[in-house]
């Protein structure tokens, strides 16, 4: 009988490579003073670029989250059940304090160097990503109340992950999460019905109903609710401080697109007790710190995806042989590659630069830019990342639409970011605001594109159009895309043009402001370098 099952032209797994070195990643480190971090990105990239991290990452997807809401005897439990790789994931990256640690380290840096760590370690799975990220924003927002601060933003900020439902002052280390929406409002927050009464001690009794709240075996969340003085924000352990379960029942698990590994929940406030955290009526004002650095992680996870979907592309065409070559020598997908990595280095770059601006709270013009240039980015990052991975998955043919490639997980995840925190039309619009009640955040935003002027003529002339459709506030709402499109785009080439390889500041430049450039990826023009390009992203 002949041999059928002969295997050959099959591409090698990819494993055991250092997911930390990334040219963009790296040089943004150093840009940021935090090159000292460097040594922990490459243990961590090592690590991610592991055969055992890459199988927790595929077990945990795998084996979902499961609820459990009463034990045998029926009593009223709310827990979630995870694969025991979940707690491996999170021990890995609470201990590299991709959390809250940065808050309470006064290095140089510290916060470009959680960026780096959280965009390394992402790439292993993004899902418990969420819980890392809410934890990490939750502290700012905290410290509107400075007693609750000071007795909780040690633990939040703890190297230690120590799972489980225990009264938050007895564990070794904390993890937050937030919750917002509710079924009538979404977005819209301030139509939030959950009501928040004053006690005589001090605390509030929350009631109502929440949508959406992501990781919900935290220790404690913040949350919106309606006081007697409007909409306010509240801390809500899961365990109060006599020990007593606070009463936040579990409805039911999300069943999602993707972020499988990852639970999401409905809850029930049943009279729980909370603590107000800034002022009654201010609670969009307080949170918004919180959703502030969520979005940043929400750019670096998109970022860190992009550089996931092209590194495996690349390393599938580099093996894998068509028509008597190489497919990453066959000229059209070399234009396909060159353009997955030229978006995913743009990515990279600009999440570096926003996160290096949070490093500099007291410099006023660098916090104006960070508000402005993480609404514009975060919009369009998150916009890029669905795209960018199908292309990415559409490079292995029928081979990356198999599960066992892995691209369909990072097909399904590359959506959410673009939707967590503001789809969309919200991110948009949240550019308009700042501008519009920030008008000095514009003037920081084109002092940092400017930096870049002379450098490329193809720029310069995307940034005086940018500043012309500025002066038109004539159905503003209307063109909110696509002038927070060119926002972003004009932020990305300066950056790529300042620092970035010349290979890919040119090729960015003659494809996204030159005018030769299609709809798809793999559109570039003539005389872009793909080898170069390609080689930035190519597992060595």
């Amino acid at each position: 009988m002949p041999a059928t099952h002969e295997v050959t032209n099959q591409v090698p797994p990819l494993v055991g490579h250092d997911v930390g070195a990334d040219p963009a990643l790296l040089e943004g480190l150093e840009r940021a003073g935090a090159g000292w971090a460097a040594d922990e990105v490459h243990e961590l990239g090592r690590l991610a670029g592991g055969e055992q991290a890459q199988e927790w990452g595929r077990l945990v997807n795998e084996n979902e989250p499961v609820l459990r809401t009463h034990d045998r005897y029926g009593h009223r439990i709310d827990e979630v059940e995870f694969h025991p790789h979940w707690h491996e994931l999170m021990t890995v990256a609470v201990s590299h304090g991709l959390h809250g640690t940065p808050w309470r380290d006064s290095r140089a840096g510290a916060h470009a160097a959680r960026a780096a760590k959280f965009y390394v370690w992402g790439q292993v799975e993004a899902g418990h990503s969420c819980p890392i990220s809410m934890t990490y924003a939750a502290i700012p927002a905290l410290r509107a109340n400075p007693e609750l601060a000071a007795r909780y933003e040690p633990l939040l900020a703890a190297t230690e992950y120590d799972f489980g439902l225990r009264e938050p002052t007895t564990k070794r280390g904390l993890i937050a999460g937030m919750s917002m929406t509710e079924k009538q409002g979404g977005s819209d927050v301030r139509a939030n019905t959950t009501t928040a009464t004053p006690s005589a001690d001090g605390s509030y009794t929350l009631v109502g109903h929440k949508w959406f709240t992501s990781a919900p075996m935290s220790d404690m969340f913040l949350t919106l609710a309606q006081a007697p003085g409007g909409l306010s924000c509240f801390l809500l352990p899961r365990v109060l401080p006599d020990g007593s379960r606070n009463p936040i029942r579990l409805q039911r698990l999300k069943n999602k697109l993707g972020n499988r590994s990852n639970a999401s929940s409905e809850i029930e406030y049943d009279n729980a007790v909370g603590w107000l955290v800034g002022e009654e009526g201010r609670g969009v004002r307080t949170i918004i710190e919180m959703v502030n650095n969520t979005r940043l992680d929400c750019t670096l996870g998109s970022a860190s995806g992009m550089r996931l979907g092209a590194v495996r592309a690349i390393h599938h065409a580099t093996h894998r042989r068509a028509f008597g070559k190489a497919l990453v020598d066959q000229p059209l997908m070399a234009n396909v590659l060159a353009d997955l990595v030229l978006e995913s280095e743009a990515a990279t770059t600009v999440a570096m630069r926003l996160a290096a601006a949070g490093d500099r709270p007291g410099d006023a013009q660098e916090q104006a830019f960070r508000r402005l240039g993480l609404a514009v980015s975060k919009y369009w990052v998150c916009k890029r990342a669905p795209m960018h991975a199908a292309e990415a998955l559409e490079c292995f043919g029928g081979n990356g639409y198999v599960e066992e490639s892995g691209m369909p997980r990072l097909y399904r995840e590359a959506p959410l970011s673009s939707i967590w925190e503001g789809s969309g039309n919200v991110a948009a619009l949240d550019a308009l605001r700042a501008m519009g009640k920030q008008p000095e955040s514009v003037a920081a935003f084109f002092a940092e594109v400017e930096q870049a002027a002379g450098g490329d003529a193809r720029l310069d002339d995307a940034v005086d159009r940018v500043r012309k459709e500025l002066t038109d506030l004539d159905g503003i709402e209307y063109r909110a895309r696509r002038l927070v499109e060119a926002m972003a785009l004009v932020l990305q080439g300066s950056l790529l043009v300042r620092h970035g390889d010349p290979a890919v500041a040119d090729a960015f430049c003659a494809s996204r402001f030159g005018g030769d450039w299609g709809i798809a990826f793999g559109t570039l023009p003539a005389g872009v370098d793909t080898a170069a390009i390609i080689a930035r992203a190519a597992v060595r």
